[in-house]
């Protein structure tokens, strides 16, 4: 474990996570922890995300096996997205902890954004770092982001410009919510997807978009409704999984409409769904992140570190 490597972190509104790459060989190695919710609760506020990863850093980067090495760099995401004005605090941690161990490594540190940590984990872990170079179209689905970028090459190894999402809730929080509305746990995807591959719907399910965004709040509305009409937990599961697959789907149609064949992306802990997977496989050439790295993780957080270390090293 004394191979030269990069170190990243990402603290999330979700999780703390930990990695190292080795620019070498292309490997990566990370571990995360969940932060800690109360039960009926779908989350945390800004203040206590930032203290429980206060907490919870030493113990992540203890599991993680760096080795008698020093990182040759120090990589953290500190914003959720690559915009001026993309900002959330819990990402301070992740940075503040990044910075010291930068210098009392000597080493240099970068840093990226919670979004490019995605999307970097998805081509790592799909085994399709050629697309590092050309633009692709992205999918971030998850607790707190749904999005459709047009990805090009820069600086910062990404640049996303968002074409299209949602203009209420993220995909992610639906799905909470209806776990919520099952008295599942937080976060409730594993469970909800658990249910709904137990279930039918058997029904026509045609998505409702506002030009290319979507709208999903009025699925929470509607699966309530489901719930008190006696749908059973299985097959309200599934009628809710096969609308988002249904908007998913369209929204791919409506991205690569006039762009040619773009390879699709698809990142985010909720493209950690099999029937999501499923369906969107059977109609595009997709690329998608292994559900281990689907989830927040700081492995593509390392990865971009890496990169931009080349980079710098190859500018000398």
């Amino acid at each position: 474990m004394d191979r030269p490597f990069v170190l990243g972190l990402d603290t999330s509104n979700y999780t703390t996570s930990a990695a190292r790459y080795e620019p070498e060989s292309s490997t990566v190695c990370h571990r995360r922890k969940l932060l800690p919710v109360r039960e009926g609760e779908l989350g945390l506020r800004q203040s206590d995300a930032l203290f429980h990863h206060i907490r919870q850093l030493p113990e992540v980067l203890d599991s993680l096996p760096l080795g008698e090495a020093r990182p040759l760099a120090v990589c953290a995401s500190d914003r959720p997205r690559s915009l001026p004005d993309s900002y959330m605090p819990c990402f301070l941690a992740g940075k503040t902890a990044g910075q010291t161990a930068a210098r009392v490594c000597g080493v240099p540190f970068y840093t990226t954004s919670h979004q490019n940590g995605h999307l970097a984990a998805a081509l790592l872990s799909a085994g399709r770092l050629d697309l590092l170079d050309k633009p692709f179209l992205a999918f971030h689905v998850s607790g707190g982001t749904f999005e459709v970028l047009s990805v090009s090459p820069g600086p910062e190894v990404f640049v996303p410009q968002k074409i299209a999402g949602t203009l209420d809730i993220s995909a992610g929080q639906l799905i909470d919510r209806v776990g919520q509305l099952l008295g599942l746990g937080f976060p409730a995807g594993p469970q909800v997807e658990k249910l709904a591959l137990q279930g039918r719907w058997g029904k026509k399910v045609v998505p409702t978009l506002r030009g290319q965004d979507c709208c999903l709040s009025g699925m929470e509305n509607k699966a309530g409704q489901l719930l008190e009409a006696g749908t059973s937990p299985e097959d309200l599961c599934r009628f809710v999984l096969e609308y988002l697959a249904a908007v998913l789907c369209q929204m791919a149609e409506d991205a690569l409409a006039g762009r040619g064949e773009l390879p699709l992306v698809f990142s985010g802990g909720v493209m950690s769904n099999s029937i999501l997977r499923e369906t969107l496989a059977r109609r595009f050439r997709c690329v998608f992140a292994t559900p281990e790295l689907s989830a927040d993780n700081a492995a593509g957080v390392a990865l971009i570190g890496g990169l931009l270390y080349q980079r710098e090293r190859g500018n000398r």
